[in-house]
């Protein structure tokens, strides 16, 4: 089965439509799993931190290029690895994830 990253992310937006169904209504049939919130957070808080190091790492090497004699060649280095290796950390996990739920909808009913 292959899955595309599209299809994959409209049924993430379509789940996460879903959850906010009812926001103004009363919600006393539904029950909200703590730990979904608390995993989105911290999904959202680790792709602004890599987000975060990639611009700093952008902002050190521009600087570097423009000839900033506080940076050095071993900072701007320093602050490249980083940021790759927190984004390769992030598609690392991005894959963790795709793949469970390709198993979890090969899973049968």
């Amino acid at each position: 089965m292959d899955i595309k990253a599209q299809s994959v992310y409209q049924e993430f937006q379509s789940m996460a439509g879903l959850g906010k169904v009812g926001l103004g209504e009363n919600l006393t049939n539904l029950q909200e799993n703590p730990s979904s919130s608390n995993f989105a957070e911290m999904l959202g808080k680790a792709i602004d931190t890599v987000n975060t190091m990639q611009l700093e790492s952008r902002d050190k090497t521009m600087a570097f290029e423009m000839g900033d004699k506080s940076l050095s060649l071993a900072d701007v280095m320093v602050a490249k690895e980083k940021s790759s290796i927190a984004f390769e950390a992030t598609i690392q996990v991005r894959n963790k994830v795709l793949e469970a739920y390709k198993q979890i909808m090969n899973m049968p009913v």
